[in-house]
């Protein structure tokens, strides 16, 4: 079974886009963290993204995956570092983390990330 992390953000962004329009003070809340935790700071927003796979990997989160390996992509992140970020994902999470790893070098890869 191959997933499309095309497919589930997609799906993912029509669920939130019913919720923020339910509920758009919470959302608006969450998107005010959201772009104030990923802002750059002392850390990169491309560090900052590796950290969210990271955590999206040990979570064993698809959505997760999808979003921050678009963006990943995006900035152009090097494969090098996304393979290192993702060892220490599995260092942390075990094997059930190995296995969203190789789903998150299928979602960097489908977005266009760094073939090198």
């Amino acid at each position: 079974m191959t997933k499309s992390y095309t497919d589930i953000t997609s799906s993912i962004n029509k669920g939130i886009a019913k919720l923020r329009d339910a509920q758009p003070d919470a959302m608006s809340g969450f998107m005010q963290i959201a772009k104030g935790a990923m802002k750059a700071g002392a850390l990169s927003e491309m560090h900052k993204e590796l950290i969210a796979l990271a955590i999206g990997v040990a979570g064993h989160c698809d959505g997760c995956i999808g979003f921050h390996a678009k963006a990943l992509a995006r900035l152009k992140t090097p494969r090098a570092e996304l393979m290192e970020t993702l060892a220490v994902a599995v260092y942390m999470g075990g094997g059930p983390s190995l296995m969203f790893a190789a789903d998150a070098i299928a979602a960097f890869d489908e977005f266009g990330g760094a073939s090198a």
